[in-house]
């Protein structure tokens, strides 16, 4: 091993030693440097670099009580079983980090659980970093499944799958969806669930304690557009029919009701729940989520939520 590998290991392993003593030891950066022998600013620059490399990661247990005043509301309003609201960054509106850790927090609390479970699961950026935020747990015993097909209808395969994921941080049996988002047919749909495998996904999910799932916009170079799993013309044919948001690419309207038409016609998800028979829990937050998390809502398409303060704020505002 070079010295240079060597400096930078050292300087790695400073960096966590000197992050690990100041927010989880509570010791001062003053207590940090006579410790570690250091100054104080080599201690501000170590426990910078940690942060920067992700060396610890942050989980907040004290309550905000605006914060937990927008979580009420948005329970009473909405009949929820939950409302997780986090401190808003206004600097970052669009960040998902913190949202991500809300819902890996949830998800960990509900998975601990020995007892075997059925967990059914969406995709997208928020699920899939709330996946790589939790902790290694060992419960083979559970089973994940997909809501949603893997893969766009040119076959390339999403990059935001979440079941492979969770499954491997659980060591969980895996029921991956091996189909499309939208297939390019009515015909193509209607094969690729009459055959076995959907039956299966659809029998496990009758059996599921929860459904966590992202909630997302529906618009040109939206998610479902930027990424491959809508077209052009099916952007636009859902923006005349007044589409304001999807779940597990079910687009509904602003009422949160689900849209009948040519493009729902070729979703092969498994069917939205209305109202959902099992905890379901929505995760999204920023601007351009507020208007289809509020039709989800609206449509009782979730029965709980996890979004940012400025996110839950503007949803009420309406």
């Amino acid at each position: 091993m070079s010295d240079a590998v060597r400096t930078a290991e050292k300087r790695m392993d400073d960096a966590a030693r000197a992050a690990w003593l100041y927010f989880i030891g509570g010791k001062t950066q003053d207590e940090i440097a006579g410790q570690l022998d250091l100054s104080r600013q080599a201690v501000q620059r170590l426990v910078a670099l940690a942060v920067s490399e992700k060396l610890i990661r942050f989980r907040l247990d004290h309550p905000i009580a605006a914060c937990m005043e927008l979580a009420s509301r948005l329970t009473d309003r909405f009949e929820l079983q939950f409302c997780d609201v986090i401190p808003g960054d206004a600097q970052a509106p669009g960040s998902i980090a913190g949202v991500a850790v809300a819902v890996a927090m949830r998800l960990e609390r509900l998975l601990t659980n020995k007892a075997p479970m059925v967990l059914c699961v969406g995709t997208g950026r928020t699920m899939r970093t709330a996946v790589e935020e939790m902790d290694t747990l060992d419960r083979p015993q559970h089973k994940i499944v997909s809501l949603v097909g893997n893969m766009a209808s040119d076959g390339h395969a999403s990059p935001y799958d979440v079941v492979m994921r969770l499954a491997d941080k659980l060591g969980a049996q895996r029921f991956p969806m091996p189909a499309p988002v939208i297939t390019e047919t009515i015909e193509d749909r209607e094969a690729l669930q009459g055959q076995r495998v959907f039956t299966l996904l659809s029998e496990l999910r009758a059996q599921a304690r929860a459904s966590f799932v992202g909630v997302g916009e529906i618009g040109w170079n939206a998610p479902m557009h930027r990424d491959g799993f809508m077209t052009d013309a099916d952007v636009s044919a859902l923006a005349e029919q007044g589409a304001a948001g999807e779940i597990t690419a079910w687009s509904f309207d602003a009422a949160g009701r689900v849209l009948q038409g040519p493009i729902n016609d070729r979703v092969a998800s498994l069917p939205l729940e209305c109202p959902p028979q099992r905890l379901t829990v929505i995760a999204g937050s920023g601007p351009s989520k507020i208007v289809p998390i509020r039709a989800a809502l609206a449509g009782h398409l979730a029965s709980a939520l996890v979004t940012d303060e400025a996110t839950a704020s503007a949803i009420l505002s309406n």
